[in-house]
C-alpha cells in the first residue's frame, strides 16, 4: 500500500503525530499547503492530519476541493486538539468538517498540547478572553474544553501528545490490506 500524510500544523501538535505516524506506516510526509493534487495522486491511500481551530479541521479545505479527483483513493482524517477527547463534542465537529461529499470518511481524535508562548497574538488574546469568562463559572458546571483550558496557567505549557491515539489509526489502515 503507498500512501501519504498530509497535513496541517499550528503549533506542532499534529506535526508530530504526522511523523510518528509517517515512522510507522513508511507512508510519504507532506505539509497539505504545498501539497500538489497530481503528486498525491500517485497514493492509494491519503491520510490527513489536521489541527482544530475555530471548529474546523485545518487541511479539510484541500480535500473539499479535491474529493471527487480523489474518488476511489482510501482516504482518512486525524484531528488533533489540546482539549480532550468527548464524543457528542467530536461528533459535531465531524459532522460540521465531513460533511456532503466528505461523509463517511473515517475520522480520529489524537489531542495536542497547550502553550500560550507559541501562540499567536490573536489565539493568545482569544484564550486570555476565553479564561476569563471561563474562570467565572462554577467548576462543576465547565465543559472539557473549558477545563482544559484553564487547568494551565498562562505561563505554563502542557503536552498531551502521546503515539497511542495512533493505535486507531494504524488498526484502521490495516482492514483490508
Amino acid at each position: 500500500m503507498k500512501g501519504l500524510i498530509l497535513y496541517t500544523s499550528k503549533y506542532g501538535s499534529t506535526e508530530r503525530y504526522a511523523q510518528w505516524l509517517s515512522q510507522d506506516t513508511g507512508f510519504a510526509l507532506a505539509r497539505t499547503s504545498d501539497a500538489d493534487i497530481n503528486t498525491v495522486l500517485q497514493y492509494d491511500t491519503i491520510v490527513l492530519g489536521g489541527c482544530v481551530h475555530a471548529s474546523s479541521i485545518g487541511g479539510i479545505s484541500f480535500l473539499k476541493r479535491h474529493i471527487d479527483t480523489l474518488r476511489g483513493k482510501r482516504i482518512l482524517v486525524f484531528c488533533c486538539a489540546a482539549s480532550p477527547y468527548e464524543e457528542s463534542t467530536f461528533r459535531v465537529l465531524v459532522e460540521h468538517n465531513l460533511a456532503g461529499k466528505l461523509q463517511g470518511i473515517p475520522c480520529f481524535f489524537c489531542r495536542g498540547a497547550f502553550d500560550m508562548k507559541l501562540m499567536s497574538f490573536g489565539d493568545r488574546t482569544l484564550c486570555r478572553m476565553l479564561r476569563k469568562a471561563v474562570a467565572k463559572k462554577d467548576p462543576k458546571d465547565l465543559e472539557p474544553w473549558e477545563s482544559a483550558l484553564i487547568s494551565v496557567g498562562e505561563d505554563e505549557a502542557a503536552d498531551w501528545t502521546d503515539r497511542s491515539y495512533l493505535e486507531p489509526i494504524l488498526q484502521e489502515l490495516t482492514k483490508g490490506s
